[in-house]
């Protein structure tokens, strides 16, 4: 039986490559479990990833924007950084006003993910925010947002026909997809 807590890397030497405000690379000289020298790159965040499965009766808020690295526009669940340093509820809620133009009066964290744990650390929170009032939306200046409410329906949709890509926000609809799937279940069996 393998012991989960046992690192089976060494690690040789870290190095520094890149660093900005948002994240830093270091390249790591290893010997890998079976004892071979390699090379491992990974990248730190220095921010959370925050989602919010904005919910206004049996629709959800979707954000249309281009992406930078993906050279594509993207249709997902309102989402950006938090500050490790800052509540992350907090950072939810900012997220929330900036892109939706909402507050919530219920609040509940459905999930934790990291986005890709082979080569960062990055850490995804994501929220349910219910009882909706609006107000105007404060976009950040590097963003230029379209806003669409949609049925779960059709988000699922999306998703199957590719048009919804960004993994916080397949896992955000697939869990309300899930979730309202084993309710209706439960009351059709009382």
């Amino acid at each position: 039986m393998i012991d989960e807590n046992h690192n089976p890397w060494t690690t040789l030497e870290s190095s520094l490559k890149y660093e900005n405000p948002w994240i830093s690379v270091t390249e790591h000289q290893v010997l890998n479990p079976n004892g071979g020298k390699g090379i491992y790159g990974t990248v730190h965040f220095k921010n959370l990833a925050i989602g919010i499965l904005a919910c206004d009766g049996d629709k959800i808020w979707l954000i249309g924007q281009y992406r930078y690295p993906l050279k594509q526009y993207s249709w997902e669940i309102p989402e950006g950084g938090g500050n490790h340093n800052t509540p992350p509820l907090a950072s939810a809620q900012r997220e929330l006003r900036e892109e939706v133009g909402a507050t919530a009066e219920h609040w509940e964290e459905v999930g934790r993910s990291h986005l890709s744990n082979s080569v960062s650390d990055e850490l995804a929170l994501i929220y349910k925010a219910s009882g909706l009032q609006y107000e105007a939306a404060q976009p950040e200046e590097t963003e230029e947002l379209q806003r669409k409410l949609v049925t779960l329906d059709e988000a699922i949709r999306l998703i199957n026909a590719q048009e919804i890509t960004d993994s916080i926000s397949i896992m955000a609809i697939q869990w309300l997809h899930i979730s309202r799937l084993t309710t209706s279940r439960s009351n059709d069996a009382f």
